[in-house]
């Protein structure tokens, strides 16, 4: 390959297109490259910066473009959308070409060509476009853009652009190795898997696993198991499969079929016996720390030389679940002293009395899942074992097995474990939250199970994006939050619809002279940019309600002109106040002739309530982290890091298109941020707060947790003498906990902050 193509990673908007169509022909190696400038093509002694002639220049070079006049009209539409920013012009030209590729499978003839690769490089670097195209408004355009984008060499040509973008510190050569794909792999015969034990729900951990491995199966044409690893019966209920299937389907995985390891206990059976017969395998009755410590130290078994005979006798008796037989284990005759200590002669069966929720009473005894993993990896036609780096210790392990019993070889591609600042991942830790009452179950919007994260607002793309975007990083690190909330606000802001709302509490009635004598209708878009989202309707009003916070911001002495949005300019003249001083009404003049471009303040404000234009009522629910630590160590008790508060809640008055939103909607309440609508509580629609990315919404908003860890500590237990009736606190969902501080503690200003004592004072 004597083409070089160099494609500048910060190039905006990103020249996909070039990249897409090396790949595609193998006709150019291609470098990503942070520091290049310009796009190049190095082709044949000449140097060629042009997309489009680039392009072109590769597509002849194996029959995919012949210069003719529909491929070159299609040339110049890509160059046209480049251009477009205004959404009617944008939709006009897709309707257009929706109705071209509706009898089309390609934009020109019969196969892939030039014209398809421009096009589709166009469309994939504007943001506006790729709103529109998630509205299923154009489904041909859909699923001509999808084709080519799942194309093996567009995955893994985005992946390595993604890479490269990830790892600027690194030299080319490190990430040129740090491309998205499976050794030994063959289009249509690649298989994965997703071995999820059956003991609990999918979190954020499990969420890189499973998006990978159907990412593989689909880049590659293969197949993807949703295998259950269904070996301790002490663990797992079948309740829990039905979770995982649930969660799996919120991420949009869909498995071509779902086994169990339990399926192949007879097969694993058998060749646990071939493993003892052969001398490769033994029994052992050695108490649970005196093997632990003997392996640590690499001390031999007093029953690794044991006979075939006696070591199959004593697994007979195992199996037959007797007194005798319950005291031993089967261990691999891997090695004593090995550097590596999980090859230091690994327990492969034990016993297990429980009844299993699959085989009943059938076993007794039950493969570990080190041994039976490989085994089933092999028999149900496996071809890529997807595991993360902390087995990396157990890869040889694996590999043993598998030659020691004699099944079909598996390659193993192993990647780093995702793990999150201030997040749990314990099942164990989780299970105290959800034990204690502080949150409400396992989809507790600040839990980070995949029901919880989805509740929140994540989106599947966002999860998708991030999750490729790591690759196969081997760099075990806590990430912060930022990242994958800002992915995921990339994706819902072109398509959320904007609607207002006014904190009931904090609201401040306005009177506007000049305005309509009554009540008036219009129609307005819901998303100024994104005219396909639709419209709603606004009421004007000559009454209209504002925040406090924006009443207090005006210039009153000098009559400040601002602008209210989607109306106009007005003009403010005066206010009153109460005896705290706090702002009880506003009046302004309408002066729809102003020029909204010279206003500073643009705010937003609802007409009054009237029994013909009624505002319903909202919560606007926000969440902090459940824990103040960043990373807890195995020797830390979670009590002593509760969060004491996380969940904060707001009623505030919203416009009344709100009640047609369908539980799941995401919205953007102007000027508040980004809520999804969770659903109705007493009669109040419940919005929870999507973080943005942005610093101030993910940092934890904790301090010193030490009374709530003494209240975690106690919770249990009754109280020693009958306390007073608790004062009425607002409706929720949440814990109730006591105070933390005396009743005569005041606040000096408004937060939604608790107050602590100087540490410093004296």
């Amino acid at each position: 390959m004597s083409a070089i193509l160099t494609v500048p990673t910060k190039q905006s908007p990103f020249p996909y297109a070039a990249p897409a169509i090396a790949a595609f022909t193998g006709k150019a190696e291609i470098n990503f490259d942070n520091a290049a400038t310009s796009l190049n093509l190095d082709f044949g002694g000449s140097s060629i910066n042009d997309e489009e002639e680039i392009v072109q220049t590769l597509a002849k070079e194996t029959g995919l473009f012949d210069g003719d006049a529909k491929a070159l009209g299609f040339f110049a539409l890509a160059k046209t959308l480049r251009a477009l920013n205004a959404f009617p012009e944008i939709v006009s030209a897709l309707d257009t070409l929706d109705d071209h590729l509706t009898f089309h499978t390609f934009l020109v003839g019969h196969e892939i060509s030039g014209a398809d690769w421009i096009l589709w490089g166009s469309l994939k670097g504007n943001i506006k476009i790729l709103g529109l195209l998630k509205n299923n408004q154009h489904p041909h355009i859909h699923r001509w853009f999808s084709h080519l984008e799942s194309l093996p060499s567009t995955q893994t040509m985005l992946a390595e652009f993604t890479s490269a973008k990830a790892d600027k510190a690194r030299s080319n050569k490190t990430a040129a190795g740090f491309a998205l794909g499976l050794q030994n792999a063959i289009d249509g015969q690649v298989v994965t898997r997703f071995p999820p034990e059956p003991s609990g729900y999918l979190h954020i951990g499990h969420t890189k696993a499973a998006i990978l491995n159907q990412y593989f199966a689909k880049m590659y044409n293969g197949r993807l198991i949703i295998r259950f690893d269904d070996t301790n019966p002490s663990k797992e209920r079948a309740e829990f499969e039905d979770t995982i299937l649930e969660d799996l389907k919120l991420l949009d995985i869909h498995g071509d079929v779902v086994t169990h390891t339990s399926d192949h206990f007879d097969k694993i059976y058998d060749l646990a016996v071939k493993m003892i017969t052969s001398g490769k395998a033994y029994a052992d009755d050695t108490e649970q720390m005196q093997m632990r410590d003997e392996r640590f130290n690499g001390i031999a078994s007093k029953h690794r030389d044991d006979s075939v005979e006696d070591n199959l006798k004593h697994f007979d008796e195992m199996k037959a679940s007797t007194i005798e037989g319950l005291r031993w284990c089967i261990r691999a005759k891997i090695s004593v002293d090995d550097n590596n200590k999980a090859l230091r002669d690994p327990v492969i069966y034990r016993c297990n009395v429980l009844p299993h929720h699959r085989t009943g009473d059938k076993w007794k005894i039950y493969p570990t899942y080190d041994f039976a993993c490989p085994i089933v990896d092999s028999i149900e036609g496996v071809t890529h074992a997807l595991r993360t780096n902390e087995y990396r210790d157990r890869n040889p392990q694996y590999h043993w097995m598998i030659d020691a019993v004699g099944v079909r070889k598996v390659n193993i591609w192993d990647f780093s474990r995702l793990n999150f600042v201030y997040t749990l991942l314990s099942k164990r830790k989780l299970h105290w939250f959800v034990d204690q009452g502080i949150v409400g179950g396992w989809d507790d919007p600040r839990f980070p199970t995949v029901r919880g994260i989805r509740r929140r607002g994540m989106t599947i793309e966002a999860l998708t994006q991030f999750m490729l975007s790591q690759g196969p990083s081997q760099a075990v690190v806590s990430l912060e939050w930022d990242s994958i909330w800002t992915t995921n606000k990339k994706i819902i802001d072109p398509v959320a619809p904007r609607h207002w709302g006014v904190v009931k509490d904090k609201m401040v009635p306005v009177k506007i002279n000049g305005g309509p004598s009554a009540p008036e209708v219009k129609m307005v878009p819901k998303h100024k940019k994104n005219a396909e989202i639709g419209e709603k309707k606004t009421v004007y009003s000559s009454s209209i309600i504002i925040e406090q916070e924006d009443a207090a911001s005006f210039d009153y002495e000098n009559n400040e002109e601002l602008t209210l949005m989607d109306w106009g300019n007005a003009i403010v003249r005066s206010k009153e106040v109460d005896s705290s001083g706090t702002i009880v009404s506003v009046t302004m003049d309408l002066h729809l002739e102003g020029d909204f471009r010279k206003t500073k303040k643009k705010i937003t404000w609802l007409a009054q309530a009237t029994p013909e234009h009624p505002l319903p009522s909202v919560a606007l629910v926000d969440f902090d982290y459940l824990i103040t630590k960043k990373k807890l160590d195995e020797s830390d008790n979670v009590a002593d890091f509760v969060t004491p508060v996380s969940e904060f809640k707001e009623i505030a008055l919203a416009d009344a298109n709100v009640l047609d939103l369908e539980k799941g909607a995401i919205i953007q309440f102007e000027r508040k941020g980004y809520y999804i609508f969770d659903g109705e509580t007493n009669g109040i629609r419940e919005f929870f707060k999507i973080p943005d990315g942005k610093a101030a919404g993910i940092a934890s908003k904790a301090g010193a947790p030490a009374v709530v860890a003494d209240r975690a500590r106690t919770a249990a237990s009754p109280p020693s003498q009958p306390s007073a009736p608790p004062a009425p606190t607002p409706v929720s969902k949440m814990y109730q906990m006591e105070k933390i501080y005396a009743d005569d503690t005041k606040a000096d200003s408004d937060s939604r902050m608790y107050k602590m004592e100087n540490i410093y004072k004296a």
